[in-house]
């Protein structure tokens, strides 16, 4: 089929005709959970802006604006202008960003928004605080008309949750933290060690990966009405599969075939075990560990496809650059265990489209290819519904006729504003980056305890 891809100009007017004569296309893909880098990572705007555009991804929700609030939207207005090579931005500032003090109270609370909404944020990331100012920062963000997420940190969860964030007006949960407190039914707080640290990474993840198991079975009759609830409230589960995965299976992470050619050495350096760096916390990582998230991994996923079986809107992000996560391949991988959890293929592709335009209020301009709407969209060579591997940069492995061992696919083309960008010359940019650095650090990447 031959498709036009101009953005509002006729082809008789001086547009551009691109056969795609035997290919598949999708709307462009949104992904809810994308950090724009930062100096932790080494990991600069281009960078990350690169790879996920050469993973079809032309909308992305900041949840934080870590580089400030000031850089991403100015980075927005340029994405909006098309004067960058980058994804839409979707812009939430992290609650409380930019207070001269911490926020005490409900006035404090309410004031914040009203000027987080007059700077221009799109929403609001909150991590949780106290009942009194999470209630009046909710309701205020609410009657403004902005949308918000949340990561239910554990040290609030015990006070508010997931289901006390729905009924006060939070439009997105982040991950799953929050939710299994909602679901308790013999207990009030999780059944912590007596020497937890929450400053220790290790013991934090550790023992989050036995939370699903303190909660009400799947099914059972707190569980359906939990999910009862969130689904009256036309609430949001963003969960981030692959964020976690490192934790379940942590050889598959960080083995990765696409680190060696596409992780900076200043993320990879990142990513290794440390005390200082946020999701390097393996002090000591084992069989142990893996198997309590395996089953932490069944549970939740549980509950998110039967979430989506009831009519729930569930969508598609990554928080990529943490954890073995690379940019624009966590996204891909993200799919894959949204496909996992029980969705069918194209269950993956709504999740990836237009739910993520739905829950962003953006849905009358993108996450469908329709008339009208932003012209955003992902083409490949080869059938995603038949083998979503084939959406990632380093394409799929098949084996021909004559024993031949190839790759194919990756995204062929994205177009964003009706702006087509070669997906492959996208990911040669980034490559020339990654070895440019490497040359001048003379760097090689080794996996963790490795000496030269």
């Amino acid at each position: 089929m031959a498709i036009d891809l101009t953005k509002r100009t006729p082809l008789e007017a001086g547009g551009k005709e691109l056969n795609c004569e035997g290919m598949y296309l999708m709307p462009g893909f949104v992904d809810m959970h994308g950090h724009i880098g930062g100096r932790g990572q080494g990991a600069g705007g281009e960078y990350v802006f690169k790879l996920w555009l050469a993973h079809g991804i032309t909308t992305i929700r900041d949840p934080s604006c870590g580089n400030g609030l000031d850089w991403v939207l100015d980075q927005k207005r340029r994405s909006e202008k098309n004067e960058i090579t980058a994804p839409r931005i979707f812009a939430y500032t992290s609650f409380g960003q930019g207070s001269e003090s911490t926020i005490n109270t409900a006035e404090q609370a309410r004031a914040w928004v009203r000027k987080n909404a007059e700077n221009g944020a799109d929403g609001i990331k909150f991590f949780g605080a106290t009942p009194l100012v999470m209630d009046a920062a909710l309701r205020e963000n609410k009657k403004l008309g902005l949308r918000s997420a949340c990561h239910h940190a554990q040290m609030d969860v015990a006070r508010w949750n997931v289901l006390s964030s729905a009924r006060a007006g939070l439009t997105s949960m982040e991950h799953w933290y929050g939710l299994p407190e909602a679901l308790f039914q013999d207990r009030t707080v999780q059944n912590y060690p007596l020497d937890y640290n929450y400053q220790n990474e290790q013991h934090r993840f550790e023992e989050a990966g036995k939370l699903w198991e303190q909660a009400a079975p799947p099914y059972s009759t707190h569980w359906n009405k939990v999910m009862d609830e969130l689904l009256a409230l036309d609430f949001t589960i963003d969960p981030t599969f692959n964020i976690y995965e490192a934790n379940r299976d942590l050889h598959r992470a960080r083995r990765a075939e696409w680190h060696e050619a596409y992780t900076l050495p200043s993320l990879w350096r990142f990513y290794l075990p440390s005390r200082i760096s946020h999701g390097s916390y393996w002090h000591s990582w084992g069989t142990e560990q893996e198997v309590a998230w395996k089953k932490n991994y069944q549970l939740w996923m549980t509950f998110v496809n039967e979430y989506k079986n009831r009519g729930g809107r569930v969508t598609a992000g990554s928080d990529s650059g943490f954890i073995y996560q690379l940019y624009g391949f966590a996204y891909i991988r993200e799919l894959e265990l949204l496909r996992e959890s029980g969705f069918h293929p194209l269950e993956v592709i709504r999740a990836a489209t237009l739910n993520g335009a739905e829950a962003l209020g953006a849905a009358d301009k993108i996450g469908t290819v329709e008339v009208g709407k932003l012209a955003d969209f992902v083409i490949v060579a080869e059938n995603p519904l038949q083998n979503l591997q084939v959406l990632y940069g380093t394409g799929a492995i098949q084996l021909t006729e004559n024993n031949e061992v190839v790759r194919v696919g990756g995204v062929k083309y994205t177009v964003k504003d009706g702006i087509v960008y070669d997906a492959k010359k996208l990911l040669e940019d980034v490559r020339k980056m990654v070895d440019e650095a490497k040359q001048k650090e003379d760097y090689e990447i080794l996996q963790p305890g490795v000496k030269d």
